[in-house]
């Protein structure tokens, strides 16, 4: 199988896996809106932070060391694998040790029992994280599909039973363990890799040189990332902090799914093209334009449709989520811009320049928080916007010294997909106000959006949609 078959094949599998878990979970959590109350999201998302990071931690960098590194042993695997557990245990031991600390710095007494709780994700994730890597590399996205299917399935009807049966804010906590319970049983049980009683130190201090400042650029990022929460939680109530919550939940299903389905194909498939310039420039113009043909549409449709969506979704309750949802999407369309070109650095074995990037970027998101909390959320998300423009300028700077692809040569390949995205924006906005019906105009301006965006790409004949419609067209021939 040609290396361009290999890689349309686990696209095709990664989507079926992180579009039917993620679809699946996003069901569950409109059923458990329904149920549940915004303030008890907002408690979660309050300890989203320090699960994250502990979760760091575990990792260390050495998952993404072991599928850059081409020439990767047993020994390897198995020394990663010990390691970690080890520090599994030690970070969730440190986080229950850290349960009051975090109580009082929110005021929240429940957060302590909540933390504890959840503490135990880490030790029951740590036992597959080296499964999960090899799948990764070796691209078999079949199985991870079968894995998190299971796992999303089982977790569901636990959370959603427990939800109806009034145990609130625990609801939630015990569908996560669950999940991650049953996840990591079906990688086990699914493949065949097993440890011997192997560890080899030499073996982890070389793969740290490349891992270490992956560990620390995913401690800042996990921090930068989730903290939103953190000064949304601290600064305003948990119900603020629930209905910022669902807002990212709703632009994080379609966006980082699919940059996460494109991320884990593209960083193999770049690292198998480090040493060819020329082959590594095309495939990474053709993973952006690919990214973005599907990307700036949904951000664009779901900004201009999300209050109709969160009406018939969620219900009244979340209507303050609205306004975040939009700002969100202008956000979520830049993601795959930076996800792409982060990739081909790491991918080269630049980690310390995706080290230096990533904290430059940090000390933006900190300017931006220190000037706009004062003013609410929604200044905060304007600040993140204008971070996000910035941020790109940065990940893309290396881009061009590396591989001749520059910024300019960037904006010019992208532009087409975003004007096109734009003016189907235009159609959807106006079925909204001629359509008097919150469900009827939610599902035509779905409609409307999809077969305006369509024509619009194929009469000015974009070269990824082209691509896509092709590839499509040979699939459907192919099952009938």
């Amino acid at each position: 199988m040609s290396l361009k078959q290999k890689t349309v094949s686990a696209l095709s599998w990664s989507a079926c896996e992180r579009f039917s878990q993620q679809g699946i979970q996003f069901i569950i959590t409109i059923i458990l809106a329904r149920l549940l109350r915004p303030q008890e999201f907002g408690l979660i998302g309050m300890l989203t932070i320090f699960i994250a990071l502990a979760q760091s931690f575990i990792n260390s960098g050495f998952g993404q060391a072991l599928i850059q590194k081409q020439d990767a042993t047993y020994l390897d695997e198995c020394s990663i694998f010990y390691f970690n557990i080890v520090v599994g245990f030690l970070a969730a031991g440190a986080l229950c040790l850290a349960a009051p600390w975090i109580s009082a710095f929110y005021d929240q007494p429940l957060l302590i029992p909540l933390t504890q709780a959840l503490s135990l994700n880490l030790v029951l994730n740590a036992f597959g994280l080296i499964q999960t890597t090899l799948l990764n590399k070796h691209i078999d996205f079949k199985t991870l599909f079968k894995v998190g299917l299971g796992a999303t399935l089982v977790s569901g009807v636990i959370g959603i039973t427990m939800a109806y049966k009034g145990f609130g804010v625990w609801s939630l906590v015990v569908q996560s363990l669950s999940r991650t319970f049953m996840n990591t049983i079906l990688l086990w049980v699914l493949t065949s890799w097993r440890p011997a009683w192997r560890l080899s130190l030499a073996s982890l201090k070389q793969m740290f040189g490349f891992g270490s400042r992956l560990l620390f650029a995913g401690i800042l990022d996990t921090i930068f990332v989730n903290i939103y929460l953190v000064v949304i939680g601290k600064l305003f109530s948990p119900t603020a902090l629930g209905y910022y919550t669902q807002a990212k939940n709703l632009q994080h299903l379609p966006v980082a799914n699919i940059c996460s389905i494109v991320g884990r194909v593209t960083f193999p498939v770049f690292s198998s093209l480090q040493n060819d310039k020329a082959r590594l420039k095309r495939s990474l113009r053709k993973a952006l334009t690919t990214l973005v043909l599907v990307v700036f549409p949904l951000m664009v449709g779901l900004g201009v449709l999300a209050k109709p969506l969160i009406l018939v979704l969620l219900g009244e309750q979340w209507l303050p989520s609205v306004p975040y949802v939009r700002l969100l999407c202008v956000i979520g369309a830049f993601w795959p811009l930076h996800v792409i070109n982060l990739n081909v650095l790491n991918s080269l074995g630049r980690s310390d320049l995706f080290f230096r990037l990533e904290i430059f970027k940090k000390i933006l998101v900190v300017l931006s928080i220190f000037i706009t909390y004062r003013w609410g959320i929604e200044a905060m998300l304007w600040g993140q916007i204008v971070t996000s423009f910035v941020a790109y300028y940065l990940n893309s700077y290396y881009t061009g010294k590396l591989l001749g692809y520059t910024i300019s040569d960037q904006i010019r390949d992208l532009l087409p997909y975003f004007w096109s995205a734009f003016l189907m924006g235009l159609f959807v906005f106006g079925s909204v106000f001629i359509v008097p019906s919150i469900l009827l105009s939610l599902i035509v301006g779905v409609i409307l959006g999809v077969v305006s965006y369509y024509w619009t790409c194929k009469v000015f004949k974009m070269p990824a949609f082209e691509e896509m419609d092709k590839i499509l067209k040979n699939k459907i021939q192919t099952c009938f």
